[in-house]
């Protein structure tokens, strides 16, 4: 992953930010609490561990300062306290690093997965990633049948009109999703999409217990689609995959075969090492 040049750690821990040209881009109106705490979290590329009064001397604030403003990245799980009482990257901080490293590399990830289902099953597939309450398509193979779904590679379409979108947002909690959704009135595609938060809420309970999400004309009239979202090794979803077709090849056994192959791909895609 890219990044800017890095500087040599400073055991004196001086007032120089370990990123001279993150300190000659300051916005035109900086906020010194946000720009301290960020500075604190940048500090975190050159050691592993940090004290109070190290702290206190990098930002020179005092100590109360240098403290409220840990104890607010520790609550966020951007820091953790080690029993030395030095504090040290938190979780959520790593977290954040592997989530951008995954999503810039889940195209390479998922594409021997695509690259299977697209010869088993001679159909569309797609790779899309959730953003807020839309999915990006970022990967596809298409079809080479003269009956087939085009591929939507680069295309963002609303969450709840798509089998990658419900299979998404099943994976998040009633709670996130309702936060994703102020209104209750969502976007339509066709006059088959969910129309409100009840019913797409039933959906995706729907989509938990079955273990994958269906898209039957809901985003365009004529098509249709059998989604599940790969999940890493923390259980948290990463991108979804999708098989599309026409509806009129949609049958019973063919859904059924779809399913299976889809399930196994998320299974085996938790063993990818990232």
């Amino acid at each position: 992953m890219p990044e800017n040049a890095r500087h040599a750690a400073d055991p004196g821990l001086s007032a120089q930010s370990p990123s001279d040209s993150a300190e000659s881009r300051s916005p035109n109106y900086p906020i010194s609490s946000v720009g301290n705490a960020l500075r604190l979290l940048l500090l975190f590329r050159e050691k592993q561990s940090v004290r109070l009064t190290e702290a206190c001397a990098y930002l020179g604030v005092s100590h109360s300062t240098a403290h409220r403003l840990l104890q607010m990245l520790i609550q966020y799980e951007l820091v953790r306290q080690e029993s030395s009482r030095a504090y040290c990257p938190g979780p959520m901080l790593v977290e954040i690093g592997l989530a951008v490293v995954q999503k810039m590399d889940i195209r390479a990830q998922a594409r021997p997965f695509l690259e299977a289902l697209s010869k088993e099953f001679a159909e569309t597939v797609h790779l899309t990633i959730l953003e807020g309450n839309m999915v990006r398509f970022v990967d596809a193979i298409e079809s080479e049948r003269a009956l087939r779904v085009a591929a939507r590679t680069g295309q963002v379409l609303p969450a709840n009109c798509t089998s990658v979108g419900k299979a998404l947002l099943a994976e998040l909690s009633r709670e996130q999703v309702r936060a994703l959704y102020p209104a209750d009135d969502l976007p339509l595609q066709t006059r088959h999409s969910i129309k409100s938060m009840r019913s797409l809420e039933a959906a995706l309970d729907e989509v938990r217990d079955m273990g994958y999400a269906t898209n039957l004309e809901e985003s365009e009239e004529g098509v249709g689609s059998v989604a599940v979202a790969l999940v890493n090794a923390a259980k948290r979803p990463v991108a979804a995959i999708a098989v599309a077709l026409p509806v009129s090849r949609i049958k019973p056994k063919t859904q059924a075969s779809i399913v299976k192959a889809l399930q196994d791909v998320r299974q085996r895609f938790k063993a990818v090492p990232y």
